[in-house]
């Protein structure tokens, strides 16, 4: 299988195989609300869509499954043998140069390409790719972490009482970037933590129309385990009315470990 040339630390962490099953796991609120918002605002079945960046193909597969025509793209190859095996139509790439042809996608979705590409001028490339494969009036999903994700989940897991780490969201704070020269397994890797109006601003910039910024985990991040809520009905049902009602409060978005931008090409 082809090699995309990427950066060797992202490529490391992932090829640690924990990305598949993750959002099963400890990232299940994420994914709930993740597919509560794609839901709202992707085009019915059977569109087109390109899901780019979509490691070992979660959402790619649920989509699926409603009927859409998806074709996951990712620059892991070990996540696009995951994904083939789930039975996703996947193929190696890169969201700054893509093979897909010009409005061949009705949807785009950009769930992980935009926080692994640190410099800016990769992120307006992706954005740009993205508006290239797009039909006129397609829709653009973006997903972006926080600029405080760190510090709370830091707090929240008492990564906090290790210098180096509080000295790694020092440095995030000041310029957006994470990096994990020591590989450290409990850190993160390389990536670029948003500010929520910066998010929505990269995708003006790239000319979308910005339809919605929306904090994904929003307050149920604070929860000690979100997963005991998910699993009664009448819980899950009050966690995410909870969410959903203060989804768009800009005071709080940077408080959600990520949020989701929506834009439709103009």
């Amino acid at each position: 299988m082809q090699r995309i040339e990427f950066d060797d630390d992202i490529t490391a962490f992932y090829d640690r195989g924990e990305e598949a099953g993750r959002l099963d796991d400890w990232g299940r609120l994420e994914r709930v609300r993740t597919q509560e918002l794609l839901g709202r605002v992707l085009p019915p079945p059977p569109a087109t869509v390109l899901d780019i960046g979509g490691g070992p193909g979660a959402y790619a597969v649920w989509l699926a499954g409603l009927g859409y025509d998806v074709t996951l793209i990712d620059p892991v190859a070990l996540h696009v043998e995951q994904a083939r095996a789930a039975g996703v139509r996947a193929e190696l790439g890169d969201a700054r140069a893509l093979d897909a042809t010009d409005e061949s996608a009705d949807a785009v979705l950009l769930l992980g390409p935009l926080y692994h590409l640190p410099d800016a001028a990769d992120r307006r490339a992706a954005l740009a790719e993205a508006r290239r494969v797009l039909r006129p009036g397609g829709v653009l999903a973006v997903a972006a972490i926080s600029r405080f994700a760190s510090t709370i989940d830091g707090l929240l897991k008492r990564y906090l009482e290790d210098p180096e780490f509080e000295a790694a969201i020092q440095r995030v704070l000041q310029s957006g970037g994470h990096t994990n020269p020591t590989r450290h397994p409990r850190w993160f890797t390389t990536a670029y933590f948003h500010l929520p109006d910066e998010l929505a601003g990269e995708l003006s910039a790239a000319s979308f129309d910005v339809s919605a910024l929306l904090a994904v985990e929003g307050v149920g991040a604070f929860l000690g385990d979100a997963n005991e809520w998910l699993e009664d009905p009448d819980r899950r049902a009050v966690l995410l009315r909870a969410i959903a009602r203060t989804e768009a409060e800009p005071s709080l978005l940077g408080a959600s470990p990520h949020f989701l931008a929506v834009g439709h090409k103009r």
